[in-house]
Order: C-alpha cells, then sequence, then structure tokens
C-alpha cells in the first residue's frame, strides 16, 4: 500500500472531477466511494446537511498511484503552490494530456496549466531535466506555454 495518499478538497464536484480525471488518465480506475451520513442522528454536524447522503470521498488511481478526492464546500481551492508532473514519453504523449487538462489559458507557463478543476499539472518529457542542460534550452522553455519538444 501507498504510504503518502494526495488528498484533493473539491466544492461539491468530487464525482465529476474524478469521473473526468478517470478518463484521461488510460488507466484511471476509481477504487472505493464513502457517503456522508444521512442525518444528525449517523454523525452528520448540523453545518453538513446539504451533504447528507451525498459522496464524501473517492479513492482512485491515475497510473498506479493512489488520490482521494473530498466532497466539501468553498472553504479551500487549489493553488500553484501544489502540481502534479506528468512525465511524458514523447510529444504526442505532450500534446495528449495537454489538449485534455488546460482549461485555463492564462495559467499555462512553461509546461504548467491547470485544469477546469483549478488543479495545476506539469506536462513535461520524461528527459526533461537532460533537455534543459542544452545550450539557451531552459530560456527557450521558459518562453513556452505547451513544452515543445524540438523547439529546446
Amino acid at each position: 500500500m501507498q504510504k503518502i495518499t494526495a488528498n484533493l478538497w473539491f466544492n461539491a464536484n468530487a464525482q465529476e472531477a474524478v469521473d473526468f480525471y478517470v478518463s484521461v488518465f488510460p488507466d484511471g480506475k476509481i477504487i472505493n466511494t464513502t457517503y456522508y451520513p444521512k442525518s444528525t442522528r449517523e454523525g452528520l454536524a448540523d453545518f453538513q446537511q446539504e451533504f447528507a447522503g451525498k459522496v464524501l470521498t473517492i479513492d482512485f488511481e491515475l497510473f498506479g498511484q493512489r488520490f482521494t478526492a473530498v466532497n466539501a464546500g468553498p472553504e479551500f481551492k487549489f493553488t500553484e503552490a501544489v502540481s502534479f508532473l506528468i512525465a511524458c514519453e514523447d510529444q504526442e504523449e505532450i500534446d495528449y494530456y495537454w489538449g485534455r487538462l488546460s482549461a485555463a489559458p492564462e495559467s499555462e507557463q512553461c509546461g504548467w496549466l491547470k485544469d477546469k478543476y483549478g488543479l495545476s499539472w506539469q506536462v513535461a518529457p520524461k528527459n526533461m531535466d537532460d533537455l534543459i542542460k542544452k545550450p539557451g534550452a531552459f530560456a527557450r522553455m521558459m518562453e513556452m506555454k505547451k513544452i515543445v519538444i524540438a523547439d529546446l
């Protein structure tokens, strides 16, 4: 079992988000779903009434990496301080993930993007460390939105 699992807080749309992620990643799958209690008698707090009987958490996997989506309210939002790196085999794979995940063009910079849920991703070639050692490659990368391997 994985020792550390990323927990992702969603604003009452965890099921929609997880369904999206497992459709984007070829091996994506839902592992388990839990639900909020249906009443205060069953343990639901008064302030959680709007969630009664709805999805609480969804455990899912992308490339064997487990995540938990928490279905909650608007109190917390994703920021660029945390992102997930997708190490791509080639330009075709970069293009695939970029095309499916990118939803905020104004947030794109040197291989980073935001999806429609506000989650940040880095979509880069798996050998990026070697590629940016080439003369001028780092500066060229900093000017890109989506990484174009041939231009590095």
